[in-house]
């Protein structure tokens, strides 16, 4: 600031101090870390849904999400790690549901559970499909989905192991390859749910899980046999 002789009259150090402490400035956002990255991811996997990938970007998310475009960023450095923190987050509720569901004499419930968890959710699937067309062309991408789906199906080979060793699931296939065709076989139902609703109604969607049970059980005679029958 100058005064009247044309010198520059200093601010005073303390107003100097005072006037940064209110600026505002740059960092991690305010507020709860994890529910805000959750809230993000949550406006992610909407807009991919409803984008796909290609039409998907920071701004949009923010703007579903109500913050800022630089809100996003601070949590996602670019439209990769966005995609990447999705996927991830898919399966860490695969697993977190597994881990809670680890009784082999009811793996009808785990996939009736899991079944009606993704149809309750529209934008599920459609981001699914998102993920692993992007997967094809992004062998980077691609392999986090490997590596999340092998230990996906690494924990579902434990219980069906446990499970034949108590004689409530087949022994004659080894559990691995009944891990992935289970995977197969839920992931190809609800990749059609969202296309062919009426194919999924209640009472088939429990004869689909009735048959698949069915599929991997002892016969009935070998089953009655070691459970003392």
């Amino acid at each position: 600031m100058s005064n009247d002789s044309g010198s520059v009259r200093r601010v005073p150090q303390k107003a100097e101090e005072g006037a940064a402490r209110l600026a505002p400035r740059r960092g991690r956002p305010a507020g709860d870390h994890k529910a805000k990255r959750a809230e993000l991811l949550k406006a992610a996997t909407a807009v991919i849904a409803r984008e796909g990938y290609a039409g998907a970007s920071l701004r949009k998310v923010a703007q579903h999400a109500g913050h800022t475009t630089g809100a996003v960023t601070y949590y996602f450095a670019n439209k990769e790690a966005m995609f990447t923190a999705v996927v991830e987050s898919v399966f860490d509720e695969f697993d977190a549901f597994l881990e809670t569901s680890r009784d082999p004499a009811d793996v009808k419930t785990i996939l009736n559970q899991w079944l009606n968890r993704t149809s309750a959710d529209s934008d599920f699937w459609p981001v699914i499909f998102q993920l692993l067309a992007h997967a094809r062309h992004e062998p980077a991408f691609a392999a986090i989905i490997e590596r999340r789906y092998a230990k996906l199906r690494e924990v579902l080979t434990t219980i069906l192991e446990r499970g034949q060793d108590e004689g409530v699931i087949r022994g004659d296939i080894p559990a691995d390859l009944i891990a992935d065709q289970l995977s197969a076989i839920s992931d190809g139902w609800m990749m059609m749910l969202p296309v062919e609703p009426e194919r999924f109604a209640p009472k088939r969607l429990q004869a689909l899980l009735q048959a698949t049970i069915a599929l991997i059980s002892p016969p009935s005679d070998v089953s009655d046999d070691r459970l003392g029958r």
